[in-house]
């Protein structure tokens, strides 16, 4: 019984090494102590560093010095002269909108055009019977003509009797009755010819025409209903002018009172007013590509909402404003800057701190620079303060130009710029 156990401690002791070193290999040890421990002679051998790696070798591709940095484009501000505006929002209105009524009575016959038709002043558009209103001017002028023969009937005898009185032939009573007849005459025939005026009046009234220019809207009345009768006032249809148009749009007191600033308190006349410029632009078009002039300013403040209202008008032939459409207006303030620095529109960023710009100093170094902002003049922006004449400022390829960087300004010009072409 001794002797097997004696054997199984002999395997522990063979197999203990073993085992250390495969769970030392398993969990990452680069090097297990396998000497027994307290063993002076290993611990007085002297250890030798391992060498350290060899470094890799370089390539001269890696040595080479790094690419020079693409050019920048940049451009110095524009120096013009700009007027000041004022920007508000405004609608479209028609010069002229009516509605066509029946000015006589009777049956709708005709209708000559087409619903949404563009009509010229004085094309027919609709017919009422005429045929009762043929017949009154036609009686008319009977009247006319029996007014005619009894007046030239009484000259006649007027004549005839005052020549019988001379011979006392006739007396004086006589004479007296035929001036009485011929003056009657007279007043009859004036009388039928004014019948004849109200009846040719009438039988044009059954011919509706347009009063202008404009766009016909859709017929409200039907032909074979009964139109002009009993004081009836429904319109048969509604006509439009839309060449020229009306803008229309409210100033705020305080731009009112800024204008009256700029003008040294001058006060326009109807004919100043008629040379004041207005330019307009509906909401999806960029800048302001219609020019017109003011046309009417109310004479005093709205006390309900404290707004000055501002009419002007402009020429749409190709009826591009439509009556109701909200519109863009600048209005000139009366100042002038002739100084003013302009920059292209694009090159303005923004971040919480405002407003800025990306300027290359003189170490060609991209710094970040806050401005404050004017109007804008096409593509270009005022910049009412924070560059100078001289700076460089970046219009192109601004996700690489970060501010501290260190780039190769290209200067380009500011058409360059606005018509996309390369520097």
């Amino acid at each position: 019984m001794l002797s097997v156990i004696a054997r199984w401690r002999r395997a522990c002791l063979v197999l203990a090494p073993a085992t250390i070193v495969a769970v030392a290999a398993l969990y990452g040890v680069g090097r297990v102590d396998q000497s027994p421990p307290f063993d002076t002679a290993a611990a007085a051998e002297p250890r030798i560093p391992a060498a350290p790696p060899a470094a890799p070798a370089v390539t001269p591709a890696q040595l080479a010095p790094p690419a020079a940095t693409q050019p920048i484009p940049v451009v110095t501000p524009r120096m013009q002269s700009v007027s000041s505006y004022v920007e508000v929002t405004g609608n479209a209105a028609a010069v002229n909108d009516v509605k066509l009524i029946a000015r006589v009575e009777g049956y709708l016959d005709q209708i000559h055009y087409q619903d949404g038709q563009f009509v010229r002043k004085g094309d027919l558009l609709f017919t009422i019977q005429q045929d009762q209103y043929k017949d009154q001017l036609q009686q008319s002028q009977a009247q006319v003509l029996a007014a005619q023969a009894s007046l030239s009937y009484a000259k006649t005898e007027v004549v005839r009797y005052t020549a019988l009185l001379k011979k006392d032939a006739a007396t004086q009573v006589d004479v007296d009755h035929w001036n009485f007849e011929r003056a009657s005459a007279e007043a009859q025939l004036l009388g039928a010819q004014a019948n004849v005026a109200l009846a040719r009046l009438n039988l044009g009234y059954t011919e509706v025409r347009a009063p202008f220019d404009g766009v016909m809207g859709k017929h409200l009345i039907d032909p074979g209903n009964l139109v002009g009768g009993g004081g009836q006032q429904a319109a048969l249809a509604e006509i439009t002018q839309l060449d020229p148009i009306y803008v229309v749009a409210n100033l705020s007191e305080q731009d009112v009172l800024k204008v009256r600033a700029n003008l040294g308190q001058h006060r326009l006349t109807i004919a100043d007013l008629a040379k004041v410029p207005v330019d307009v632009a509906l909401s999806d078009e960029t800048g302001f590509p219609h020019q017109g002039t003011i046309e009417f300013v109310q004479p005093g403040i709205d006390p309900a909402t404290g707004t000055l209202l501002v009419r002007g008008i402009l020429p749409n032939p190709d009826r591009t404003l439509l009556p109701g459409f909200f519109v863009k207006m600048r209005l000139p303030m009366g100042r002038v800057d002739r100084n003013a620095l302009l920059v292209p529109d694009r090159a303005l960023q923004e971040d919480q701190g405002g407003r800025y710009v990306l300027v290359v100093n003189k170490d060609n170094v991209v710094e970040q620079r806050y401005v404050q902002l004017g109007q804008l003049d096409g593509t270009l922006r005022v910049v009412t303060s924070g560059l100078k004449p001289e700076d460089r400022v970046v219009v192109g390829d601004l996700w690489r130009a970060s501010p501290g960087t260190k780039v190769t300004a290209q200067l380009t010009t500011l058409e360059a710029t606005s018509t996309g072409a390369k520097p």
